[in-house]
């Protein structure tokens, strides 16, 4: 009987301990950074330059997408370009060198005439001084006078624009026209250059969603990862354990399947939701208690660059 006793004893101590121990320490995981990479526009995965678990560089080709519907559109928008430039390059320049030289043909023909016309009128002006001739012969010559100097001044206008180009307002549109279809094909340009998946950071790749073949959406998450030196600690404790702990303390966090020590600094304490995702196992809080997280960032990145996310880590109170 008294064997017995002593053995219960024995257990009920044990038992003890291990609870003081245990609540004593408080788990929490190891957690990093995750990236999505997407992609803008819709295309055939056409090749996949990584496989899974693999460490890339920001810039690195991740994929190439087939997008044909490209292609066409950027043909479509280089034939825009080279006439929207002629249609401006005309409108600037104005009428072809054949067309100033027959304007300036006309025109000296035309100047011969007036001319012609203006040394008669002064003639025939002189001998309706002297009667020599009638008025109405003299109104018929002053009226072909008027009319030759009316066909010169109009070809010295017309070759004048010729010379000078459209009109202005006529330019403006040009341009605007050159302008819209520049625009179009560097949308084309812009859209070609996304049929490259590229690494937005330096990260890891840990899920690959399509294979070769499958359709990629605008927005369809093709890469899933972890940004490179970005692993924290976190831990969920309740509201009666805050005041052990405020922002910027320095902390030592417990690895235990590599039993080592890392020194951190608490980054971060916030509130969680009723709902919100539980680090620590089997927390020890009351329900009327609120829960916190805490975010240890690392003093040292390079002693977790080999640590597994979501590990267990310990914090001893």
């Amino acid at each position: 009987m008294k064997k017995a006793i002593i053995v219960v004893s024995l257990i009920l101590v044990f038992i003890s301990c291990q609870k003081e121990k245990k609540e004593n320490v408080i788990q929490g995981k190891i957690e990093k950074e995750q990236i999505a990479v997407v992609s803008k526009v819709p295309g055939k995965i056409l090749k996949i330059f990584v496989k899974e678990g693999d460490i890339v560089q920001k810039g690195d080709t991740l994929a190439l997408l087939d997008i044909p519907e490209v292609d066409a559109k950027k043909s479509q928008a280089e034939g825009a370009v080279i006439s929207a430039k002629a249609q401006y390059k005309m409108a600037v320049k104005g009428a072809t060198e054949n067309q100033i030289k027959q304007l300036e043909a006309k025109k000296m023909g035309l100047k011969e005439q007036y001319e012609f016309a203006q040394k008669s009128i002064k003639r025939l002006t002189n001998m309706l001084k002297d009667s020599l001739i009638s008025q109405q012969t003299y109104d018929e010559t002053f009226a072909k006078y008027q009319g030759a100097q009316a066909q010169y001044n109009a070809v010295v206008a017309e070759l004048d624009d010729a010379k000078k180009g459209a009109r202005i307002e006529q330019q403006t549109m040009a341009l605007g026209q050159q302008d819209r279809a520049l625009g179009a094909l560097q949308e084309v340009e812009t859209a070609d250059k996304e049929r490259y998946i590229i690494a937005p950071q330096d990260m890891s790749i840990e899920t690959i969603t399509l294979n070769l073949g499958e359709l990629a959406l605008p927005g369809y998450t093709l890469f899933n990862g972890y940004i490179a030196n970005s692993t924290y600690f976190r831990f969920t404790i309740p509201e009666n354990q805050l005041g052990q702990y405020k922002k910027g303390q320095e902390i030592t966090v417990h690895v235990p399947y590599k039993k080592e020590d890392i020194k951190g600094t608490i980054t971060t304490i916030k509130q969680l939701g009723a709902y919100g995702n539980i680090a620590t196992a089997y927390p020890d809080y009351e329900m009327q208690e609120s829960l916190f997280e805490i975010k240890i960032t690392p003093s040292n990145l390079d002693e977790t660059k080999d640590l597994i996310t979501k590990t267990t880590v310990t914090l001893s109170l």
